[in-house]
């Protein structure tokens, strides 16, 4: 966990508002769900991933409740669908906030992390899962990033998958793996395809492709799904191999791979079809899918590429008075609430001070109260850039009409 602070904070606000207002525009409306729910909440996402075994952040309250810290949002939307049983379908939301897992930290993963993301919930259409995985790819676009690759694959219907699941058990018996992956060979063969050590490479590229066991249905559902990105101009690449890492996904899963990052942390968000997790948090039978996009992983692409930087918003004004602070927040509140972004000096420093904090604050212009201003209930307004101007005698009457004027036209 670390700290997160100006102007990297002001990277995040836009990074949220990118991210808002490309959703917003496909009907999507925000959800903000408790950062602490129930355990059972996320033990129903899979008993056998590293989320749920080794990751969460589980403990007894003073009241007795078994609670976790919310691992991922994914589970917490569809227990908030459940409860609540919004009537309009498909119900379309979006979410941003804070994330935690006990997990091993390094570039790009922490132990509190912020993702955005969305979810549908109501709606088996392969259309969907095409506009679900679009509106990723756009705000990827709207950053700036280039570097993006689509990964693409389809987990197929639950018998399809339990088809597969047994030929991999029976395929991975009798494969040359690591200790680690015989030990994930035992809760689940699928997730062997997620290692990415050097020693299991043959085996896993070896090993059978789920698409040898799609029922028709499954098949035609991802037929659609990549006919329809194809006729939206987004690229991508089929990889057979990607299984995510939660154990509710079926048909349509995707990732966003940053060609920056290392590779066995280059994930940058991704999501795919969850429908049956409803269900199992004591809704009813509802199809979802949605995806959830890494913070934290998306701005080191971002730095990587020199694109969406953590540019710092100067100021408009900068308010120097050397007659006793009264007129500097008086003159400050004015020009704040005209809309125009001010700041000023405290603890009665020189001019000469006041200035250089000025010119530290990047600030447009310096408005300057000293004695014979404050007499004659004026002020000097300097502009700080070298090449814009004189400085000038404005009555405080004309104040904000003059700087309104004088920040259009710079």
């Amino acid at each position: 966990m670390r700290d997160i602070l100006p102007p990297e904070t002001a990277r995040w606000r836009r990074l949220n508002a990118v991210f808002a207002e490309v959703v917003g525009a496909a009907g999507y409306g925000q959800v903000v769900t408790p950062l602490i729910e129930d355990v059972g909440v996320f033990t129903r996402i899979g008993e056998a991933t590293d989320v749920v075994t080794k990751e969460l952040y589980a403990f007894e309250d003073r009241g007795g409740r078994h609670v976790s810290l919310r691992p991922e949002l994914t589970a917490s939307v569809c227990r908030a669908f459940a409860q609540h049983r919004p009537a309009a379908l498909p119900w379309k939301v979006w979410y941003t906030g804070p994330n935690f897992r006990q997990e091993k930290a390094q570039r790009g993963r922490y132990r509190q992390f912020d993702q955005v993301g969305v979810e549908v919930l109501g709606v088996d259409d392969a259309h969907l899962d095409v506009e679900v995985i679009a509106l990723a790819a756009e705000f990827y676009a709207q950053l700036g990033l280039q570097q993006v690759e689509l990964v693409v694959n389809s987990l197929g219907e639950p018998e399809d998958r339990a088809a597969y699941v047994a030929a991999l058990e029976t395929y991975f018996a009798g494969a040359d793996l690591t200790e680690q992956s015989r030990a994930t060979l035992a809760k689940n063969p699928l997730r062997v395809l997620d290692s990415k050590r050097d020693h299991d490479a043959a085996a896993i590229a070896a090993a059978p492709k789920i698409s040898e066991f799609y029922s028709g249905a499954a098949a035609a559902h991802f037929d659609t799904v990549q006919a329809g990105l194809t006729r939206l101009g987004i690229d991508f690449v089929v990889e057979p191999k990607l299984v995510r890492g939660l154990d509710y996904y079926r048909r349509t899963i995707f990732e966003f791979q940053g060609g920056t990052l290392d590779s066995a942390q280059n994930a940058l968000g991704g999501g795919g079809r969850y429908d049956g997790l409803v269900e199992a948090l004591g809704g009813p039978a509802t199809p979802g899918i949605g995806f959830a996009l890494g913070v934290d992983r998306t701005l080191l692409a971002c730095d990587d590429e020199g694109v969406f930087a953590a540019d710092v918003a100067p100021l408009d004004a900068f308010v120097v008075d050397v007659v006793g602070g009264q007129e500097a927040a008086a003159i400050t509140a004015e020009l704040r609430a005209a809309g125009i972004a001010a700041d000023r000096g405290f603890d009665d420093r020189s001019m000469k001070a006041q200035m250089k904090l000025a010119n530290r604050s990047d600030a447009r212009v310096a408005v300057i109260v000293g004695d014979d201003e404050l007499a004659d209930d004026t002020v000097q307004v300097r502009p700080m850039a070298r090449d814009a101007g004189d400085q000038q005698t404005i009555s405080r009457s004309e104040l904000i009409t003059h700087l309104k004027e004088f920040l259009d036209a710079s």
